[in-house]
């Protein structure tokens, strides 16, 4: 996510009360927030889930809903988003 760099401490803000909500949603097993080393309003979000169901339920969640309205309006350019599986490479 990158955010107006005026807004980066307002976004900080908004993780720092919602984080605890997000990581104690059912099925939410981590979540970590990362920041850029070359571009301090440049961020990720970083979340892992027990199953794909538990991270569409979030998705549909009013906490969901009303964190990414006030998210989105900070952002300098659209967000990107991945889901990711880990590879075993024995």
């Amino acid at each position: 996510m990158e955010f107006e760099p005026g807004r980066v401490n307002d976004f900080l803000e908004l993780f720092t009360s919602t984080r605890v909500k997000i990581a104690g949603f059912e099925g939410c097993t981590g979540l970590q927030l990362l920041n850029d080393v070359k571009s301090a309003n440049v961020f990720f979000t970083y979340s892992t889930w027990k199953s794909e169901q538990h991270l569409e339920n979030y998705r549909n969640s009013d906490l969901f809903k009303g964190t990414w309205e006030k998210t989105k309006a900070m952002f300098s350019n659209k967000a990107q988003a991945w889901s990711l599986k880990e590879v075993n490479n024995e």
